[in-house]
């Protein structure tokens, strides 16, 4: 098992129940396939650099996890199927 960040920018005109519910999937994806949440930050609202698919603003939102190097490349392409995900990012952190 590796430690990655993982930062989500969801779109922002989801009320607060669907976006913890997005998160949660996500969450569960993980969990699912024996990884581990270490840590959970929700950095809220914020302008983005410029126009992702038609929106200005996106909800960042900041996990630290373990998952298995061979499930990333599977976890990352899920991620592209989660629809109020406008862009992800997976990094490994050095040890």
């Amino acid at each position: 098992m590796r430690q990655y960040e993982l930062i989500l920018i969801i779109q922002p005109d989801l009320d607060e129940e669907a976006t913890k519910g997005v998160i949660d999937r996500v969450q569960s994806m993980i969990t699912a396939n024996s990884g581990q949440i270490l840590k959970t930050d929700l950095w809220g609202s914020k302008q983005l650099a410029y126009e992702i698919q038609d929106f200005r603003d996106g909800y960042y939102v900041y996990m630290e996890v373990e998952i298995d190097p061979e499930f990333c490349s599977e976890f990352t392409q899920n991620l592209r199927y989660v629809e109020p995900v406008i862009r992800y990012m997976l990094t490994r952190t050095d040890e």
